[in-house]
């Protein structure tokens, strides 16, 4: 769920009507990532959701690295990379999903988690949850252990975080905004 004390983070994401299409409210974290204050205050508020001890933070591509990496540093923990299919060198695995048109996958490298690692999820928003979902039973295939996940930006008339928990994952974001 968003939390409501989180409105200095909501504040800082400009909403761009009519992108990439019209009807579309685009969230644009970019202004966020541009406010040194904001980004270190999304860090801090994510990882005071973290519920107990984490081994790595998966970031989603792309955005989702943005959020990864320094949340993985404030939490101790090493960064796991869940890329769009074809993008990793060496030996992967890959897990497809369904796009409103057609299909798409995510893949890790094949060594990248021991079986039995704590992983968190992380990606700037969650929508319909397929990448999200995507990433959990991909990490799932490879062992892990994925019960949360965090995002910035939750849109929840469209149901990815709920979709998530009914898969077990306890999703958090912090904030929220109506619409899609």
């Amino acid at each position: 769920m968003a939390d409501d004390r989180n409105s200095d983070i909501r504040d800082r994401i400009r909403t761009i009507p009519d992108f990439p299409k019209p009807g579309i409210m685009f969230r644009d974290i970019t202004t966020l990532l541009l406010d040194p204050e904001g980004l270190r205050l999304t860090i801090d508020r994510l990882a005071e959701q973290v519920d107990g001890d984490i081994d790595l933070v998966a970031g989603v591509d792309a955005r989702g690295f943005l959020f990864a990496a320094p949340l993985a540093i404030k939490l101790g923990t090493g960064v796991l990379l869940v890329r769009k299919d074809g993008k990793l060198p060496g030996a992967t695995i890959a897990e497809e999903y369904a796009l409103e048109y057609g299909t798409d996958r995510v893949a890790i490298h094949a060594d990248a988690c021991a079986p039995g690692a704590h992983v968190l999820l992380v990606d700037d928003l969650i929508a319909t949850g397929g990448t999200a979902r995507a990433a959990v039973r991909l990490l799932r295939k490879a062992g892990a252990k994925v019960t949360q996940a965090g995002f910035v930006v939750d849109l929840p008339d469209l149901g990815g975080a709920d979709a998530l928990r009914a898969e077990g994952v306890a999703a958090f974001a912090l904030t929220a905004f109506e619409g899609h």
